[in-house]
């Protein structure tokens, strides 16, 4: 396996000779990321899939050649330390072109502190990861310039769809809720973990899409692949007040999120189907 510098991005050249430095200035089209941690990921195969099906969604790249780029990918995946990668469909010199970059993974966050944009969601494709990157990370700056972590985005009848970086699930008693999937929203790869785990532990699943009035009081969770499961710990920006619930299943349920990461073994990018 040859590794890749911390910091640096590569572009992929073809199945023959690799990657090579990918320095001149891009236009990011579609983008897909994962938590590696001492050689470990959580659901690669659906990090793939998304991203194997953004690329198809955008500009008719055949599944064949984005997985060839990601079975590269992951062959560079290093095996110790905590890792970000981010794989990248670019625009470069007015072609088409995969890019790998290599990061290092911040810390874990401990809670997340909601803000609410005053605006309705103003995505064009919510549905594909990377396509609204420069909205979503301005949302997050003006989020941080109040006091927040995070900016809680909402439909236009103020029904919440999801967070800047995360998806939203709530407590309501004993059950486990979520906004349903759709259009509006990312399929998250964490969200499907945690309500697949849910229901084969025979917990109660329940798809709602509440205003944020409704989660007054309730135990919130934004989750996301870095940061795995994050209590909600206040709520800002919101005409009235909304209170945060009490966060009593964290820690256990961080550890079955924890139990489903396998290790990225030196073949393990052929294991990649499209």
């Amino acid at each position: 396996m040859a590794g890749a510098q911390a910091g640096t991005r590569l572009r992929w050249v073809d199945p023959e000779r690799g990657f090579g430095p990918g320095e001149e200035p891009t236009t990011l089209l579609a983008m897909d990321s994962w938590l590696v941690d001492e050689g470990r990921v959580k659901a690669l195969d659906a990090h793939a899939e998304r991203f194997i099906s953004a690329c198809a969604a955008l500009r008719a790249i055949p599944a064949r050649r984005t997985t060839a780029f990601l079975g590269a990918a992951v062959e560079r995946l290093p095996r110790q330390g905590r890792w970000f990668p981010r794989v990248e469909l670019v625009l470069a010199g007015g072609a088409l072109c995969f890019q790998l970059w290599m990061r290092p993974a911040p810390p874990r966050g401990e809670r997340v502190r909601l803000w609410t944009s005053p605006h309705p969601d103003r995505r064009i494709r919510p549905s594909v990861k990377g396509a609204d990157l420069a909205h979503l990370t301005l949302l997050r700056q003006q989020a941080l310039d109040a006091g927040a972590d995070e900016a809680l985005i909402l439909a236009p009848d103020g029904r919440i769809r999801e967070g800047s970086t995360t998806s939203l699930l709530w407590w309501r008693g004993d059950t486990l809720c979520a906004v349903p999937e759709g259009p509006d929203a990312l399929a998250s790869v964490t969200r499907a973990l945690l309500l697949r785990a849910a229901s084969d532990a025979g917990v109660d699943v329940a798809l709602e899409r509440p205003t944020p009035y409704e989660l007054d009081g309730l135990e919130v969770w934004a989750v996301n692949a870095l940061h795995a499961i994050r209590p909600v710990t206040a709520w800002t920006g919101l005409p009235a007040a909304v209170e945060a619930g009490a966060s009593r299943r964290v820690e256990d349920w961080n550890r079955v999120l924890d139990e489903t990461a396998a290790p990225v073994v030196a073949d393990a990018g052929r294991g990649i189907t499209p």
